[in-house]
């Protein structure tokens, strides 16, 4: 069998790393709730957190990181877009709730 048609192999290595790291994470985000964080901290924390997991996973177990650039590119700008479109219809939501409770109001 030629190169050319044989798999790409990873070190295994590479995998328990990403594995020990996933745990690390976990457990951070475990201590969040441990110590009893409140507010926008507690929320912050648990969201960075899950964000780092998600794209460990993504980038390493589902090999998204050795995948061509324009891939890459095809399928995170428009992941990236979804995110930017609802912070705008929140916006405009907000705005129409206040004006119509200023209308409503005066």
């Amino acid at each position: 069998m030629s190169a050319d048609t044989q798999g790409q192999q990873h070190p295994l290595s590479l995998y328990f790393k990403v594995w020990g790291l996933l745990f690390v994470l976990s457990a951070l985000s475990y201590m969040v709730d441990y110590l009893q964080f409140q507010g926008l901290l507690r929320w912050s924390l648990i969201l960075i957190f899950m964000f780092l997991k998600a794209g460990l996973i993504l980038s390493v177990f589902m090999h998204f990181v050795w995948e061509p650039i324009t891939l890459r590119v095809a399928l995170l700008v428009p992941t990236l877009a979804i995110p930017i479109f609802i912070a705008f219809m929140a916006i405009e939501g907000n705005y129409t709730m206040t004006s119509r409770l200023m209308f409503l109001a005066g």
